[in-house]
């Protein structure tokens, strides 16, 4: 049904937020880069990671929304097909190729050296000869990884290790002079952009700086389908200066209509396009998230929408930590309902469930069956032959043990 109301029960917020994260939408697996790509649309990014202790994270939201699908489908819509591209969207992103002229004023930001580019944009303009260098190797040899440069320092690692060499390389990735070729090993791969992008993107009109944000807002809401200012803005980690004025224009237009959100101190906006489902319809949800799925990336929010205190704690002492390395919260319905701490073991074959919790007012032996399948399914995605459980600690691991008592 359609959503013109002026205010939202914490339920049909919920419903929203899940129908527009494609959590309702069905559908099989994708079978092509195109399927695939087509989703990653509706979400509008995809938040790329290192981390791969159980799956590099940026696979998972579409296994978490479709089930079994064959990851490497990822990898030939971004860098084979090229339907999709690395950019800055919300944190390091897979995009939408179509929305590459989106970014423009962002790559124009970073050249002037405005906000968080300030560093590097010193770093490129006192080593001018070291910017020459590296563009006149990645010319004429093709794709270079950092730890491929010569005469532009050593990198120390493929990820973390910015040398001189990875500045520059960084540096002309957020001006848009270079872009990612591929990845190895995780290591990026940059290459001339007219070497890898469709000459289609790379020549269409630059919008206006303003028009631009207005879409890319408009993509956030659309993927978020109920959202604060604050939610709309960190989509895609728009300006806070700017956004006020972009959200005026749209609830102007009538694109975002204000709402109020039952439990929401903040105004609420809610896309024009989207759907409140009805209850029913969220009960066959079930899902294991990635720590940076777009659904729960936004802490306050999911505090907002779930009532779920989530926070990563892999940079956390490990005496320190409350519920684990790599935890993924489980979706039931439209409650988060716990969490596992997770851990893909390619030696023995094996998915790991090293530690795990449920809410408050959760009854563990209620949600075993549904986590047990989500355990079940990942495992053989992952290519694993089975799970284990490897803690005692809390009733909902002694219950998921006798279960797997191995």
């Amino acid at each position: 049904m359609g959503a013109a109301k002026d205010s939202l029960s914490i339920g049909e917020a919920r419903r929203v937020a899940l129908e527009a994260q494609q959590f309702l939408s069905g559908g099989a697996a994708p079978r092509s880069a195109k399927t695939l790509a087509d989703l990653v649309r509706r979400l509008g990014v995809v938040q790329m990671d290192s981390v791969n202790v159980l799956v590099r994270s940026h696979y998972l939201p579409v296994f978490s929304r479709r089930g079994n699908y064959q990851s490497a489908l990822l990898e030939r819509a971004a860098y084979d097909e090229r339907l999709l591209f690395e950019y800055w969207g919300h944190e390091a992103s897979l995009l939408p190729v179509e929305f590459y002229p989106l970014f423009r004023w962002r790559m124009d930001d970073a050249r002037n050296g405005v906000g968080t580019w300030g560093r590097l944009k010193r770093y490129a303009t006192s080593h001018r000869d070291l910017v020459k260098v590296v563009l006149n190797q990645i010319r004429e040899r093709g794709p270079l990884g950092a730890s491929e440069l010569t005469g532009a320092g050593k990198s120390k690692g493929s990820w973390w290790g910015w040398s001189q060499g990875k500045e520059i390389l960084e540096w002309l990735f957020w001006i848009g002079e270079l872009t990612t070729a591929r990845r190895r090993n995780f290591e990026r791969l940059y290459d001339l952009p007219e070497r890898v992008l469709p000459e289609s993107v790379r020549t269409s009109p630059v919008a206006p700086r303003e028009s631009a944000q207005r879409d890319l807002m408009m993509i956030g809401a659309q993927a978020l389908g109920v959202a604060t200012a604050r939610d709309l803005r960190d989509y895609f980690r728009l300006p806070a200066k700017e956004t006020g004025t972009r959200l005026n224009e749209l609830v102007e237009e009538g694109k975002l209509l204000p709402v109020s959100v039952e439990g929401w101190k903040q105004q609420g906006y809610l896309h024009h396009q989207a759907k409140i489902p009805r209850a029913n319809k969220v009960a066959d949800v079930a899902a294991l998230l990635s720590p940076f799925d777009s659904l729960i990336w936004e802490r306050q929010r999911t505090e907002r929408l779930f009532d779920f205190h989530f926070r990563l704690e892999i940079y956390t002492p490990m005496h320190k930590r409350v519920h684990g390395y790599y935890v993924l919260p489980l979706l039931l319905g439209d409650r988060i309902v716990g969490r596992v701490d997770l851990k893909a073991d390619r030696q023995s074959g094996q998915l790991q469930v090293k530690g795990g919790s449920v809410e408050p007012g959760i009854v563990p032996a209620h949600i075993v069956e549904p986590l047990t399948k989500q355990l079940c399914n990942l495992a053989a995605w992952l290519g694993l032959g089975d799970y284990i459980v490897t803690s005692r600690k809390g009733e909902l691991m002694r219950t998921l043990k006798k279960l797997r008592p191995r």
